[in-house]
């Protein structure tokens, strides 16, 4: 049953893309034996409304400025993601964008095996001289809006919903804790995570959930870092009278009024430059490290939110900003400095 699992899977990857590349291929862009660019999402699809819609969106961009093709494919878990960067690889599609850490092991294995394939991962590190890891400083973004969090809460207590319990959310929420109480010492952060595996991203009825339970322990604003769970989490909130936070992706229209922020990750902007860098010939292996600083991370106001954001709250946050580009703060990183300092 599991052959024939691989050979249906491989032969509905390859149909897909064969599609894909007719196109592609007339990209006088890249090389004669070069298919163009590729993106593997992750669980969620690249419309989960975060991360993975992000990089869609760094993908259309890059097509709309360019008039370059690309391919892509959504996996369902995995499982599949190995055979999905295999049969890229197999087409000559390059770069191949791997989007979240769950390529990881997948890419570790393909890699080595397509030396002249340029491979980027986004949000883990694989060591390997055709690889680009770009990863991010999320704690730092987190920490901006952790304090617009407290500034605007009205009881005290705030909220954090995080995906699947790994190091990147950990340090997210540590980031988030931190932002806090730079703006009330005295502020109460309850955290709470989805799960430990991948489906911990596509559980909207349980991020409702967890959010229900932490509006019912006093919670007025509550953060996202669920990725498609996220979803339920915002509903969640607004339904419940609390503000959510959206990440990711800007968020503040899913309801407007009742999203405080959205912390961005600039996933899409990193699949542009990658896409890009391939393009003109700039492409490099290596560890690519985006924070404040590097416009990897942002927090947006439009007019979803506006009324929500004082002057005072926004000169704050632009205050912290400064102070964690410039090292006058620094942000504790979970993932790598220990438990976090503060609970």
């Amino acid at each position: 049953m599991i052959r024939v699992f691989r050979r249906r899977l491989a032969t509905a990857l390859t149909g897909c893309l064969f599609i894909v590349s007719a196109a592609a291929f007339t990209n006088p862009a890249f090389a004669a034996n070069d298919a163009g660019p590729a993106v593997v999402y992750s669980v969620g699809g690249k419309f989960d409304g975060s991360f993975n819609e992000a990089a869609f969106r760094g993908a259309e961009r890059f097509k709309a400025d360019t008039g370059a093709a690309y391919a892509e494919f959504e996996i369902n878990s995995p499982a599949q993601s190995l055979q999905a960067l295999r049969t890229f690889a197999q087409r000559g599609y390059s770069p191949i964008l791997a989007i979240g850490f769950t390529h990881a092991g997948a890419l570790a294995q393909v890699a080595p095996d397509y030396p002249e394939t340029d491979f980027t991962i986004i949000d883990m590190v694989v060591e390997a001289p055709n690889v680009r890891s770009v990863v991010f400083r999320e704690q730092e973004g987190s920490y901006v809006v952790g304090l617009l969090a407290a500034m605007a809460s009205q009881t005290g207590t705030v909220g954090f919903v995080g995906g699947m319990d790994i190091p990147i959310i950990r340090k997210f929420a540590c980031g988030y804790i931190q932002g806090a109480r730079s703006a009330d010492p005295e502020a109460k952060v309850l955290v709470s995570m989805t799960g430990n595996t991948p489906a911990a991203w596509t559980d909207p009825a349980r991020g409702a959930e967890l959010t229900r339970s932490q509006i019912e322990q006093g919670a007025d604003v509550i953060i996202q870092a669920a990725g498609g769970t996220g979803i339920g989490v915002l509903q969640a909130a607004a339904d419940g009278g609390a503000l959510g936070i959206g990440t990711d992706s800007n968020q503040n229209a899913l309801h407007p009024g009742k999203v405080l922020t959205s912390m961005r990750k600039r996933v899409d902007v990193a699949v542009y430059e990658s896409f890009q860098a391939a393009r003109e010939g700039r492409w490099a292996p290596g560890v690519q490290v985006l924070g404040l600083a590097e416009g990897g991370l942002d927090w947006v106001i439009d007019d979803n939110n506006r009324k929500l954001i004082t002057a005072e709250m926004e000169a704050a946050a632009e205050a912290a900003q400064a102070a964690i580009v410039s090292g006058a703060v620094k942000v504790h990183d979970a993932s790598t400095e220990g438990p976090c300092p503060v609970q």
